[in-house]
C-alpha cells in the first residue's frame, strides 16, 4: 500500500533519485526544454517550479538554499537567479508545460518535453 508515500520511487534509492532529478532539473534550467518520460516530467515538475519561485526572492538565504537543493551546481543557479527568475517576475507559478510524444521504440515508455514556458529558445 502507499499510505503516506508523496512521491514515486521509480525503484531507485533515495539518493539516486535525488540526483535523477537534481540532474534533470540542472539540464532543463541549462537548455530550456529536454526529452523525457511523462513520469519523470510529471515528478520534475513542482520540483523546478519551487526552485524558480526560491530564486524570484533574490535574497542571499534563497540562494544558499537554492545551492543546497542543486547539490552545488554553481552555474546552474547564477542561471536561474541571473536570467530565469527575472523573466518570470510577473508570473505566479506555472512556469514550466508538457507535451506528451509518442511511445519510444525501445521500451514502450511514454515520452514527453518539458520545456520552460515563454523561455527565448534559440532554434
Amino acid at each position: 500500500m502507499r499510505h503516506r508515500v508523496k512521491t514515486k520511487s521509480f525503484h531507485r534509492p533515495k539518493e539516486q533519485r535525488e540526483h535523477l532529478f537534481v540532474n534533470l532539473a540542472c539540464a532543463l534550467i541549462e537548455n530550456g526544454r529536454i526529452e523525457t518520460t511523462v513520469e519523470k516530467a510529471k515528478v520534475l515538475r513542482p520540483f523546478v517550479e519551487k526552485l524558480i519561485t526560491l530564486a524570484k526572492k533574490q535574497t542571499v538565504h534563497s540562494r544558499r538554499l537554492l545551492n543546497s537543493k542543486l547539490k552545488d551546481h554553481k552555474k546552474t543557479a547564477d542561471k536561474l537567479f541571473k536570467e530565469i527568475a527575472p523573466l518570470y517576475a510577473e508570473r505566479n507559478g506555472g512556469y514550466t508545460r508538457i507535451y506528451k510524444l509518442g511511445n519510444r521504440r525501445g521500451d514502450d515508455a511514454q515520452m514527453a518535453i518539458i520545456e520552460l514556458v515563454d523561455y527565448p529558445f534559440e532554434d
